[in-house]
Formats: structure tokens, C-alpha cells, sequence
């Protein structure tokens, strides 16, 4: 990069050089909250440079249709699902605050008004999310923030050697410029399929970061990377069959000109967003994956080839019927017979990499007429419209936990090496859905003995009366910091169940829970072994169990599937009522069966 400019052939040549020989794994998690998996995600993915290194995060936040009035919209604000949650952002930003890194920004690109940034932000939550991160948030083609110039925001940088490409007049914001030469650039897309590109990761994703030099100002010209739709869409009104050959031609010519946008902004990482996955259109119709995941990785061409197979669009030959051939988005075959990489069969690693050994559900809607669907599913409902209820299980969480010899586990609050074969669930949700800032990891194993669980706590107040003994049962414990979990032995039998309330100090109470007689047993034990470790300083606790009363060890067997409902008490003034499984009643209520997610025992 020289003033003003950026030398477009050598950055082209060092891309195609990096990502020729970028032969890494891709890394596919799955399970815990969206804040969960992007911390996680960016552990095991993204390099370690020097603290003072300053990194960029573009999450795919221009990615909507348009504002909605949530009252008028069954409480659907057209953004929420279409956008990378801000909280997955929020989790790469504390893995690399943990690093030592502070020079952090996120930015996307925005081709409207500056008010509607303003309100985008607002309404999507990663205003807050930046607030209270402590992170730069910006408008990456027209910020007047970070590349502020007297009193103008700094102007695009032109771009040379691009004539023989299909994007000759590509500028590049000064912001990003400054990360690829001299820091580090994530791109953080949401997980999806989209109505033209087929699907949506960090290729798709680049057209955030395009300006055109074709007309002023430079950072509304992106329609013209896919300039040749509007009339393909018109011919299609008029002339199916010409108008969908029109299409396809306007979709590969798009697929060329992001390309070459991945020639010259490659990220050097992607961590995508899937928690959930967003299959459909990618705006109107959506059907989240029942999983929640995270793919990253070095290489953008492979992860977005393992995204594809997660949404089902990868080798699709119902795909290839209605598309002139192509097998999943035009866009990834393109980039990789650009850069001259073989996607057949790419290295996932993670614990998600197991959901791709089947074929996955399909559901894909395109604007030019046609759809696939590999099931009869129902789009989602929009937010508040009533569609689902706490009875409708399937649409509650599970938890997996795999079966382990009781001499691999030692009860003693650290985590021993079996652990790492448990799947953790994480939540920051109270018992209604809304988010807080207070957040829960759990995880469970099984044995021929005992029921373990391992519970991890950020933000820990421990406002809990120490001078209690901890070796007796305590009577209203829930009325000071604990976590619960709510344990069904059969299925069949929902209402009746144990509840046992544990403290990061150590003191418990269990009982069991008749809701149809309306009667509990206190004098009912679980057997618990308990042992917790508490940080004061930076608020954190670890509460590790075991159940070995006979009545939840004869509940277990491999394969079984139990009604679990994990909660979480915090705080004094301010109470949170924490829930994995929220209850959504008019107050915190906990004891609500239809509510419970399910253990999955392996």
C-alpha cells in the first residue's frame, strides 16, 4: 500500500500464493450458546501474533432486507437471524482480549445513511456489544471515525492492476488496507443460505467490503457486483426458460467478480457463525438447524466448502438440475478454480466434524422460482408470533453426554481428560429468553454408578452465606447464588422428576418433584459427591458432582433420552434467573415440564 493507492497486483499475487498452499484443517464445533462457540472457535483457530497487532472483525451485520416494526411484524425486527449474532463477535473479542490484544475494531461494510448505521447497530445489539467490550465499532466504507481525515472520513483507496478482472474499478476501504498489510483480518459471516449466491460465508461475505469507483459515492455501488440480475429477474416474468439461463449466466459472472474481491481482501481467518445455521433464503424464509454450530479455519475457500455441506448445498445434484450444473454456489467452485484448490475432501476436525458423516436437510429457496426441500418442515415463525410453545419439544435443547469407566473421573472441580469428550451446553438467557451478561457452561457424563456434571460459571457474585455448614443439606439454598438441574427418569412421565440445587461453595438440596400429585419428597437423596473451585477475583466458579442414588442411576442406559431442565441463580439486588431451557412464564418460574430439554445418553 502506497498513499492512496494499493498495489492491486502484488496483493493478488501474495493471496493466490497464501492460499494455494494453505492446505490446513477446517475446525467444526458444536453445541453451547453463540458467545460460547465463538470464543472456543477462535482457541483453536486463530493464530497467535503479537499483542500490539492490531485485528479487524467483519461479521456480516449488512445482511437483512430491511428495518421492521417489531409490533407490526410479530415481534420480527427484519435484522435478528439474518445477521452474525453480536454475541458469537463478543466471543472472539474476549479470546483475544485474553491473548493481550486491545487494538481490536469491527466493522462492516454499508452501502445506506449513516442514521441507518446508527440505527442498524442499535437495533442488532453490537452497539452495546462494543460499549461494553471496549471495542471500536464502525462503518467500514464511510466511518469518519478510524480514517478520519481533517474533518472528512477517509477516502476509499483506488486499486491498481485490475483491469483484465471482471471488477476493473474495485477501491478498497483505508481501514482494511491498513489490517491486510500490517495486522490481522477475521472475517466472522453468519452461516446461510442466500437467494442468489446459494451460500452465504466469508466469499459471499466479501461484498461487505466493496466500493466502486463507477459513480459517487463509492460506498453505494455494490449492486453493480451483480448488475446483470435485475434484468434476469425481469426476463424471467416474461421468458422462463431465457430468463433462467440469464440468471445463471448474471449468478457465475457474480461468482468472477468475487473472486476477485477474494483475490485482494482474503481474510486471514474465518470464524462463521452458526448457532443457529440459517437454511431458505437467507431473509424471509428461514429454517435454523436444529444444531448450533462454528466453522473456521485459515483457508476462506474450504470453510465455506464445509459450511455448504453443513446446510446441505454441497454435491447437491437437485441443486445442479436447477442450476445449470452447479453442484453447490457457483461462488465456491469459482474461487476454488481460481486459486487452483482441491475441495473433494477437506480435513474437518472439532466435535461438530461428526454431523457432516450424513447427509444433512436441505432447504433452499432461490429468487429465481425454484426450491428445495429434503423434508416438509415449516419455515421459522417470526419472534413473538405464538408458533411454538414450551410443549413443542423438539424445538428445546439437548445435551449429550457420553458414557465414561468411573476411573477416568475424579470428583475434585478440575477438569480431568475425560471431560474433553463431553460436549458442553453454555446459556446466558434468563428464564423469559431475554440475554444477559452473565454466562453458563455445562457438560455431563455417565457411568454404571453416578450421573457427573460439570458446571463452569462467569460472573460469579457468591452470594452465598459461608458460615452454613456444607456437609448437611441447606433449605433454601435457591434463595442465594446455586444452580439447579431438573432430571426426569422416563420420558413418558414429564411431571414427575428430581431437582437437586448445588452452591459454588458446596452446599445442596435435592428433592423429588411430583407436579401431578402436587407433592414433594425432601427426604429423597441424590447421593451427591460435590466438590467446587472458586476464583474471587475474576468471578468465576466450577461446581463438579456426582449423582449415585440409585433411582437416577437406573434411569440411565445408552441411548435413553431423559427430560433436563439446567438453571442458574445470581446476584443479590439485581437476581438473574438463568436459564438453558427458557421457561418463558410471566415470572421466574423453573418447575414447568413442558419447558425441559432433553439428555441425550451415548
Amino acid at each position: 500500500m502506497t498513499t492512496g493507492a494499493v498495489d492491486g497486483e502484488a496483493l493478488r499475487r501474495r493471496t493466490h500464493e497464501r492460499l494455494a498452499k494453505d492446505s490446513s484443517k477446517v475446525t467444526m464445533l458444536q453445541g453451547g450458546s453463540a458467545r460460547d462457540l465463538g470464543t472456543r472457535l477462535c482457541e483453536a483457530v486463530v493464530p497467535s501474533r503479537p499483542k500490539d497487532t492490531p485485528i479487524l472483525i467483519k461479521p456480516n451485520l449488512g445482511g437483512f432486507e430491511w428495518f421492521k416494526d417489531p409490533a407490526k411484524n410479530d415481534g420480527d425486527d427484519g435484522v435478528k437471524g439474518r445477521i452474525t449474532d453480536p454475541e458469537f463477535v463478543r466471543g472472539i473479542v474476549r479470546c483475544l482480549k485474553a491473548r493481550g490484544h486491545d487494538k481490536i475494531t469491527v466493522a462492516e461494510g454499508w452501502g445506506a445513511k449513516h442514521a441507518d448505521w446508527e440505527k442498524l447497530v442499535k437495533v442488532s445489539g453490537y452497539a452495546a456489544m462494543a460499549h461494553e467490550e471496549k471495542v471500536r465499532l464502525v462503518a467500514m466504507d464511510d466511518d469518519g471515525v478510524f480514517d478520519k481525515e481533517d474533518d472528512q472520513p477517509g477516502k476509499p483507496l483506488a486499486v491498481s492492476g485490475m483491469e483484465k478482472t471482471h471488477a476493473p474499478t474495485l477501491l478498497m476501504p483505508k481501514i482494511l488496507a491498513e489490517h491486510l498489510e500490517h495486522g490481522l483480518f477475521i472475517s466472522a459471516p453468519k452461516i446461510k443460505a442466500h437467494r442468489f449466491g446459494v451460500a452465504s460465508v466469508s466469499i459471499k461475505g466479501g461484498q461487505g467490503v466493496v466500493m466502486l469507483s463507477d459513480a459517487s459515492p463509492a460506498y453505494k455501488q455494490k449492486w453493480r457486483m451483480h448488475k446483470e440480475l435485475g434484468d434476469a429477474l425481469g426476463l424471467l416474468k416474461t421468458d422462463k426458460a431465457a430468463g433462467q439461463k440469464a440468471y445463471i449466466e448474471a449468478l457465475e459472472v457474480f461468482a468472477e467478480r468475487m473472486s476477485d474481491v477474494l483475490e485482494l481482501a482474503a481474510p486471514h481467518v474465518v470464524l462463521a457463525e452458526g448457532a443457529p445455521a440459517e437454511a431458505g433464503d437467507g431473509f424471509a424464509k428461514r429454517w435454523p438447524s436444529t444444531e448450533s454450530v462454528a466453522i473456521g479455519g485459515l483457508n476462506p475457500i474450504t470453510v465455506d466448502r464445509v459450511a455448504a455441506a453443513f446446510l446441505g448445498l454441497w454435491d447437491n445434484a437437485d441443486l445442479a438440475r436447477e442450476l445449470g450444473g452447479h453442484k453447490t454456489s457457483p461462488l465456491i467452485e469459482t474461487a476454488a478454480k481460481r486459486f487452483g484448490i482441491d475441495l473433494s475432501s477437506p480435513v474437518v476436525e472439532g466435535n461438530g466434524a461428526e454431523l457432516l458423516a450424513k447427509p444433512r436437510p436441505v432447504h433452499f429457496v432461490s429468487m429465481s422460482g425454484f426450491a428445495l426441500h429434503s423434508d416438509d418442515s415449516k419455515p421459522e415463525s417470526s419472534p413473538g408470533s405464538g408458533a411454538s410453545d414450551a410443549g413443542t419439544t423438539s424445538e428445546r435443547p439437548t445435551m449429550t453426554a457420553p458414557m465414561v469407566d468411573d476411573a477416568a473421573v475424579t470428583v475434585d472441580g478440575i477438569e480431568d481428560a475425560a471431560w474433553k469428550r463431553a460436549t458442553p451446553v453454555a446459556f446466558d438467557t434468563d428464564w423469559s429468553g431475554a440475554k444477559t451478561d452473565v454466562s453458563t457452561r455445562v457438560r455431563a457424563m455417565w457411568s454404571k454408578r453416578a450421573l457427573y456434571m460439570l458446571w463452569e460459571l462467569e460472573g460469579a457474585g457468591l452470594a452465598v452465606d459461608a458460615s452454613r455448614p456444607v456437609g448437611t443439606e441447606r433449605e433454601k439454598l435457591y434463595e442465594e447464588d446455586c444452580v439447579e438441574l431438573f432430571l426426569g427418569p422416563d420420558a413418558s412421565e414429564r411431571t414427575r422428576y428430581y431437582e437437586v440445587e448445588v452452591g459454588p461453595l458446596g452446599h445442596f438440596f435435592d428433592l423429588s418433584v411430583n407436579r401431578k400429585t402436587k407433592k414433594s419428597d425432601v427426604a429423597w437423596s441424590s447421593d451427591p459427591k460435590i466438590v467446587t473451585k472458586v476464583d474471587r477475583e475474576h468471578h468465576r466458579a466450577t461446581i463438579e458432582f456426582a449423582l449415585r442414588s440409585p433411582d437416577v442411576v437406573s434411569a440411565l442406559a445408552k441411548g435413553k433420552k431423559l427430560p433436563l431442565a439446567l438453571y442458574r441463580m445470581e446476584g443479590k439486588g439485581k437476581r438473574l434467573y438463568l436459564a438453558w431451557s427458557p421457561t418463558n412464564t410471566p415470572k421466574p418460574n423453573f418447575h414447568v415440564p413442558d419447558a425441559f430439554g432433553t439428555l441425550s445418553l451415548e
